[in-house]
């Protein structure tokens, strides 16, 4: 698992992941899981929704293993096209494709020695599957256009928000690669899951707020808005919550943040829960029909979705586990504005 006398001086290493704030014991876990896959070489597979940190986790792995002098490379592969893609990992050779008037080195080549971080595994196409599992298994890579081998030694952590056994049942990621890179898996919780963590995060984020801005303080939160925010869902996880630190840092002018400094999507949010399905009773009660009240429980489901995705409509139809096409059709029949611009959308 160790390359020679590593196991040793391994065992004298300073583990240090002050990067991952909280207290809660689902973070302590995530540490705990952390601390021993760093001692090892083995690929980690990070799973959670979006925002919750995943790469974090991997840069601690990463700081904390014997690979931590050299390079950790990071390619996210649902931001670049299938076509891109394996000239980013593999590299290319001069003339194998249009446009590529030079030879280029891939992530892998540039990660040798280190670790590559594959973001958003699950977007990659299955074709390209195939490849990265051939140089997984073998070591060895070839650029595009190329017909020579180059070794790597390269450690691999991969990150995902897909449900990758549903996506190996539809047949749209191997299952053969999956093991390959789930030797270790780690889920990072949703914040709703670490609300204990709320107020930990919020000091985390001042604190990284004051080394940057010249004069800033650190803001107080009151009660009634530490309340408010602790039953808010945080859809956007702690991406969200950092965006909205930034936001009342710069937008109140006090030294204490009251609940009319949250935003109004957020100190509704409890109220929009009460009103967020049609009772059953009062189907009755008011002479409903049963197409009106499916098509009003229908909006209400639509409704309370986009609010808490902030009107981004691909991660509302995620949350409402349908296609944005189909979402988007909805918005239209029903007639569903937004009433307002959310911050972070």
């Amino acid at each position: 698992m160790f390359p020679k006398n590593m196991e040793l001086k391994s065992s004298t290493r300073t583990f240090s992941c002050k990067e991952i704030a909280g207290v809660s014991d689902a973070v302590k876990q995530v540490i705990n899981i952390i601390k021993k896959v760093s001692l090892s070489d083995a690929s980690v597979l990070i799973t959670g929704e979006s925002g919750t940190g995943k790469e974090l986790v991997a840069k601690a792995i990463h700081n904390n293993s014997y690979r931590s002098k050299e390079p950790m490379v990071v390619i996210n592969c649902g931001a670049i096209p299938g076509e891109l893609l394996e000239s980013e990992l593999f590299g290319h050779e001069k003339g194998s494709f249009t446009g590529a008037h030079r030879s280029r080195v891939g992530r892998f080549e540039l990660a040798d020695k280190g670790t590559l971080f594959l973001d958003e595994i699950g977007d990659m196409s299955p074709d390209l599957q195939v490849k990265l599992l051939r140089a997984l298994q073998e070591r060895k890579i070839e650029k595009v256009g190329g017909i020579t081998t180059t070794n790597i030694d390269v450690r691999i952590l991969s990150a995902t928000n897909k449900d990758l056994a549903a996506s190996i049942a539809q047949g749209t990621f191997r299952e053969d690669l999956f093991y390959r890179l789930n030797v270790i898996p780690l889920k990072v919780p949703p914040l709703r899951e670490r609300i204990d963590d709320l107020l930990v995060l919020i000091d985390h984020f001042q604190e990284k707020i004051v080394q940057r801005m010249y004069g800033y303080s650190k803001k107080i939160f009151s009660n009634e808005a530490i309340t408010i925010l602790r039953n808010y869902n945080w859809p956007g996880n702690i991406r969200e919550l950092e965006n909205l630190v930034e936001r009342l840092s710069v937008m109140v002018e006090t030294d204490t943040v009251m609940p009319p400094d949250l935003p109004d999507y957020i100190e509704s949010h409890n109220n929009s829960l009460s009103m967020e399905s049609v009772s059953v009773s009062s189907v009755f009660q008011n002479g409903i029909g049963f197409n009106e009240a499916v098509e009003e429980y229908q909006k209400s489901l639509i409704l309370y979705a986009l609010e808490q995705t902030h009107w981004v409509k691909a991660r509302a139809a995620d949350l409402l586990k349908m296609n944005r096409t189909t979402l988007v059709e909805k918005i239209k029949k029903m007639n569903i504005e937004q009433e307002q611009e959310f911050p972070f959308s």
